[in-house]
């Protein structure tokens, strides 16, 4: 177990947070590595939560982007309103997703935050010509790092809203069979896929069917 400290912490959305913590002596972890952390007092000591870094490896300080739900005052609500100096507690980093090789990143809402760590590090080694992200939200107003994202993927860049259509968005719509037929030509690629349970299930079943192969984690 790590011991670290808030350093700063400031919106990225409405409901999305970017926290950066001090880097603790002896730290180290690959892309697509998450943690465990819990905030270091009484009351939250014991009840750790996941979290996925997503910051370069070998920056000097920690990086997450977590998003606060707003219907019950929990964990993350709690570390919403903590102030620089917060002590927190992290575990050991574990796998949460491993870059195989170049194919599609398919995220929905926070679930893109697994995969920030690794798209940096394959744009710090000029690894994305290749690569393509559809991400889905429902508004403009929901897309995290949209313009780090474009400047990486490009036109390969695919931003999908649900809700309410925008300039900002290249589909109004959902990621359904439709849309990823009409998108995806090569079912031999990698497919990456994060978002709440119903978007990778949906995601995985179609993709499945069209005879393409999907590594994805659950992010609700």
């Amino acid at each position: 177990m790590f011991q670290t400290e808030l350093l700063l912490r400031e919106f990225v959305t409405h409901d999305v947070q970017r926290y950066i913590l001090a880097k603790p002596e002896g730290f180290s972890f690959t892309p697509g590595q998450a943690i465990e952390m819990a905030i270091d007092d009484p009351k939250w000591r014991d009840q750790p939560r996941p979290f996925t870094l997503t910051n370069r490896v070998d920056d000097r300080v920690l990086e997450l982007m977590i998003k606060s739900y707003g219907d019950h005052d929990g964990m993350t609500q709690t570390l919403g309103r903590s102030q620089p100096g917060q002590k927190l507690l992290l575990s050991e980093p574990f796998d949460s997703f491993t870059y195989e090789g170049s194919g599609w990143f398919i995220a929905a809402g926070a679930g893109i935050t697994p995969f920030l760590a690794i798209i940096r590090d394959l744009a710090d080694r000029g690894e994305l010509a290749n690569q393509k992200l559809i991400y889905s939200n429902k508004t403009a107003d929901d897309i995290i790092q949209q313009r780090e994202l474009e400047a990486a993927f490009g036109e390969n860049a695919h931003f999908v809203c649900t809700r309410e259509s925008s300039p900002l968005c290249t589909h109004f719509g959902h990621v359904d069979e439709a849309y990823l037929h009409e998108h995806v030509r090569d079912l031999n690629e990698e497919f990456y896929v994060c978002g709440p349970p119903a978007f990778t299930q949906q995601v995985k079943k179609t993709l499945g069917e069209l005879g393409g192969n999907t590594r994805s984690m659950e992010f609700g």
